[in-house]
């Protein structure tokens, strides 16, 4: 049985995608990737297989502009 890794892509360089799994990040293939994987979005690997997570991306996403919004705030 293959093991579920779930992470945040962190950046891409060249053909790698720097992808941060519990704090720590790992390089992989960028090949393994959706066209559409953005950075910041949060993806399951496994077997060398990637699915962005587009709702748990959203609600991140949300989640860092309701913090930046209180941050900013008078």
């Amino acid at each position: 049985m293959s093991k579920v890794i779930k992470g945040i892509i962190d950046r891409f360089e060249g053909e790698i995608a720097v992808v941060e799994i519990e704090g720590v990040t790992k390089d992989f293939a960028k090949d393994i990737f959706p066209k559409e994987a953005t950075v910041g979005d949060v993806v399951e690997l496994e077997d060398n297989k990637v699915r962005v997570l587009k709702n748990e991306t959203e609600r991140r996403r949300k989640e860092v502009e309701d913090l930046m919004n209180d941050v900013w705030e008078d």
